[in-house]
């Protein structure tokens, strides 16, 4: 028998450290299976996704356009024409390219522009573009490459730090936090490589599933992923650590702590995996493909950190015993330092006038919950996607300057071949500059409209609105409009879309995990509420900070989705570590003295778990991608006004203002009436 408990303990150590050396590679190797361009992220069933369908009837080749623009401000020289036309030439000979026009000149004579059809991998063919173009261009003659093509190889660059620097800065907030909250050398590096295994392991299952093509995997998918196995794991982690030093106060038998320990944390701790992984599984009802892969990416991540911390931690624990908390061991029979600290604090302030918290502290969120109606997301530019100066950007502003906006990157309209003519009077709307018939294939015709404005800008936006209502109103045509600009356009109407759709499906699982695991319905109502409030609140906040502090353009309509799925099912985490503590505690002391007493108990972890989350998930600011760095303060904030307002202060104040009659309609509830009952009588 004594062999057996270490004997077990030391085979799941054994386990993870082989799964760890065979897994830990893929997480540098996610990259090449992470897809980052267009059609990662179209949505499935839109107009413009059938247009590229249907292009692949004009040609076999599939190409990406990218855009040569040469500026001088003097005037383009004979040299400057000549430079280009050997390039374009040079270019031609390339198999990584499509055939294409030559260099065009623009009527103001002070640029050149060259249409590149790029064939291959465009992060490859773009940087050996941009060197090519690049090497003996005469002197005082910008060039620059940019266009769709381009735009993809600059954000392929940009998240080209995810599996470094990201883990970096991600591990080094983490352990520096820990080191602060434990005060011990080993405790923090047991935590932190119980996250890098978790991170082997997802990053393994994901590069297989996705190489398979069973799942898609884009950059955002690959960042969050990062983060939340970190934050995650170290969170479940601190819920472990924090309940096995309690126990380790009660007993002189290290291994009858953790299994104390153990029995203890596997509930709250699954149902938060569970709470979390079935949030992120909503998003495979999005018409959108990228959301849809974040859906399993981000659930196998979670599964990963559950596991890891619910094996490995528990094994490395049991047999490092009290060590593992050096130099402030736990000793047997010693006092809990929380009953006399600052939530033992809390918890009095909180106790003497609930009604009084709870009032003040929702008048605080609900002023924060005021200004929602000052974000903006409906949408961004793809040239605002870049927080850094990125060439694809520079050289799309000289390209408006010079050409028409849409250069390179038209509008596609597809129809019926009988219905040319009419189709193309149809497709000259207001915002389109040239709009002309470029072949004809299978009974259809293929017409390019190129609008005035940059593609990707709110008046392209608005011509393709236009071209697409002019051109559904021939009759007998099937008109359909593709293009750069209309993928733009229908990826902002189904993330709208997805919203109204995915948010109440989020709610309606939260609140079954909930039902069943505080075996309530009153309980589960009021920690969604007020999980609401305070995503509302945090929407409020950061619509103040991204327009008056940071300035940003704007935000993705995806931004707010993300943001609520991840908050609701994180914010819940915490919620749920709380109240299923306070369940227990009142089962024994009733309500009101099991509130106070789980607040006081899970005070200080909980924060720390908070703490270490928002650290993560700030840390993907790093990566200089707009949608990413706003994702990263909306959870970061989002998640510290959880654990330390909601948390803290709502939800005890709400569940002392009520009573027992929040466990209804449980047993719980009437045995706590009975209680109550019995307490007032006497």
């Amino acid at each position: 028998m004594r062999t057996a408990r270490w004997l077990v303990p030391a085979l799941l150590i054994v386990v993870w450290l082989a799964l760890g050396a065979f897994g830990g590679p893929f997480a540098g190797k996610l990259s090449s299976v992470a897809e980052n361009d267009a059609t990662s992220f179209l949505p499935e069933s839109a107009e413009s996704t059938r247009v590229s369908e249907l292009e692949r009837e004009f040609s076999d080749i599939e190409a990406l356009p990218a855009i040569v623009v040469a500026e001088r401000g003097s005037g383009i020289t004979g040299a400057d024409r000549e430079f280009l036309a050997a390039k374009a030439a040079e270019v031609a000979g390339w198999d990584t390219t499509a055939p294409g026009s030559p260099p065009i000149p623009s009527r103001d004579g002070q640029a050149l522009e060259l249409v590149v059809a790029v064939t291959a991998d465009p992060g490859d063919v773009v940087e050996q573009l941009r060197q090519t173009v690049g090497e003996g261009r005469p002197d005082g003659l910008a060039v620059y490459v940019t266009g769709p093509a381009a735009q993809i190889a600059d954000l392929s660059e940009a998240f080209s730090g995810i599996d470094g620097l990201l883990l970096l800065v991600a591990g080094a907030v983490v352990a520096v936090i820990l080191v602060f909250v434990y005060r011990s050398p080993l405790l923090p590096l047991i935590v932190l490589v119980s996250s890098v295994f978790a991170l082997s392991l997802a990053s393994l299952v994901v590069y297989v599933l996705a190489d398979a093509g069973v799942i898609s995997l884009n950059g955002q998918s690959q960042g969050i992923l990062f983060i939340l196995v970190f934050g995650a794991a170290t969170d479940y982690a601190l819920l472990l650590v924090s309940r096995y030093r309690e126990e380790l106060r009660g007993t002189a038998d290290r291994f009858s702590a953790m299994r104390s320990a153990w029995r203890a944390t596997i509930e709250p701790v699954a149902a938060s995996a569970g709470t979390v992984i079935l949030g992120v599984l909503c998003l495979l009802f999005s018409d959108l493909a990228s959301n849809q892969g974040l859906g399993p990416v981000a659930a196998i991540g979670i599964a990963a950190s559950l596991l890891a911390s619910m094996t490995f931690l528990p094994a490395v624990l049991a047999l490092v015993g009290r060590a593992a908390y050096w130099p402030f061991r736990p000793l047997e029979g010693s006092t809990p330092p929380e009953s006399g600290g600052l939530w033992g604090r809390v918890a009095a302030r909180v106790g003497k006038a609930p009604r009084a918290v709870w009032v003040v502290t929702s008048l605080v969120l609900l002023v924060g919950v005021a200004f929602v109606p000052q974000l903006k997301a409906s949408g961004t530019a793809e040239s605002d996607v870049f927080l850094d100066p990125v060439e694809s950007v520079a050289g799309q502003e000289v390209l408006s300057r010079h050409f028409p906006g849409g250069s390179g990157a038209p509008a596609v309209v597809i129809a019926d071949g009988s219905r040319a003519d009419a189709v193309l009077a149809a497709s000259e709307v207001p915002g389109v500059s040239d709009a002309r018939i470029t072949g004809t294939a299978d009974g259809l015709v293929r017409i390019e409209a190129v609008p005035t404005d940059p593609a990707d800008s709110d008046a392209a936006i608005a011509t393709v609105e236009r071209l697409r209502e002019s051109v559904h109103g021939v009759e007998g045509a099937n008109a359909q409009v593709g293009g750069q600009t209309a993928q733009q356009l229908d990826t902002r109407t189904t993330s709208e879309r997805d919203r109204s759709v995915i948010i109440p499906i989020v709610l309606a699982v939260v609140f079954a995990v909930l039902a069943l695991l505080l075996r309530a319905l009153v309980a589960p109502l009021l920690l969604i509420a007020t999980v609401v409030l305070s995503f509302g609140a945090t929407m409020g906040v950061s619509a103040l900070v991204f327009n008056h502090v940071f300035d940003f353009p704007g935000a993705d309509p995806a931004v707010p989705l993300f943001a609520f799925v991840f908050l609701v099912a994180l914010g819940i985490d915490y919620n749920i570590f709380l109240m299923t503590r306070v369940r227990e505690e009142s089962v024994s002391v009733g309500t009101r003295e099991g509130t106070l007493r789980g607040l006081t108990v899970t005070g200080g972890v909980i924060t720390s778990a908070g703490v270490v989350l928002a650290a993560t998930f700030a840390a993907l600011a790093v990566l200089p991608i707009l949608f990413l760095a706003q994702i990263a303060f909306i959870v970061a904030f989002g998640v510290l006004l959880d654990t330390l307002v909601v948390r803290s202060l709502l939800v005890p104040a709400l569940t002392l203002d009520i009573g027992g009659k929040v466990w209804w309609p449980s047993k719980l509830a009437a045995r706590q009436a009975l209680r109550e009952e019995s307490r007032l009588g006497g």
